[in-house]
């Protein structure tokens, strides 16, 4: 997808590029994802179900989220993206009920909005957010998945959570429960800060530790591409999707 740029009134601009690719696996890409520089909004979706199932899931969130408008205030744009989701996960509800074979049709959800001086990010899942800063990858959200709650537990390290054999089940996501939960969290940008949004087709194939190093590397991208060959490179189990967004 075409790179693109904005500024805004605290002198901060962004650019950003997304790639979301089937995988060597897969024969349907239940991924879906939407830039939106123009007004500081990006979203990675991973549908779930099957396909026709997870597909719609995941189309249906990027489909409903491009519809919000910029907020004159943050609260009000944070409030309009919240509701887009709670219809969605309605509308998913319903229409697993309506299915002869009961399933889940969700989506897990990344959201990073960039917003003045501020970067808002909303989840649900385990699709991720990572910030690089200064040469430093901090992982901004906090995956809702059975295998973060046995690390968390102390049941299990880090390295065991990712080989464990529970590492598809997900905990929370759009379209799982009547009631949606949605974490958020707010923190500043900075120029030169780069973010990425992903889907878990790549952290199965990625270590943080490349991941830094390939977000150091080139503009957006670049770094955007060498993200999803690496993933491509080593056998891309999963669908797989990537945008990295630049803050200047």
């Amino acid at each position: 997808m075409e790179t693109s740029a904005i500024t805004n009134k605290t002198n901060l601009s962004w650019s950003s590029f997304g790639i979301s690719d089937t995988g060597k696996v897969r024969k349907h890409n239940e991924d879906s994802m939407l830039e939106r520089p123009e007004i500081g909004l990006w979203v990675v979706a991973d549908g779930m179900g099957g396909h026709s199932a997870g597909d719609v899931a995941s189309q249906m969130i990027v489909s409903s989220l491009n519809k919000v408008h910029e907020g004159i205030e943050l609260h009000r744009y944070i409030n309009d993206i919240e509701d887009q989701l709670t219809e969605v996960n309605q509308h998913l509800i319903e229409k697993a009920k309506e299915l002869q074979k009961r399933t889940t049709i969700g989506s897990t959800v990344v959201i990073m909005l960039a917003y003045d001086k501020y970067c808002v990010y909303i989840w649900a899942g385990d699709s991720r957010l990572y910030r690089l800063r200064n040469n430093k990858l901090i992982q901004m959200t906090t995956d809702h998945s059975q295998v973060e709650l046995y690390v968390q537990k102390g049941l299990i390290s880090r390295e065991e959570a990712a080989v464990h054999p529970h590492g598809n089940m997900i905990t929370r996501a759009v379209g799982a429960t009547d009631e949606l939960f949605l974490d958020m969290d707010i923190q500043e940008m900075q120029s030169k800060d780069r973010y990425l949004l992903c889907s878990d087709g790549l952290t199965k194939h990625l270590s943080d530790k490349e991941i830094r190093k390939i977000l150091g590397e080139g503009d957006v991208e670049k770094s955007c591409r060498n993200l999803i060959h690496l993933t491509l490179d080593r056998g891309a189990s999963d669908n797989v999707t990537a945008i990295v967004v630049d803050i200047r």
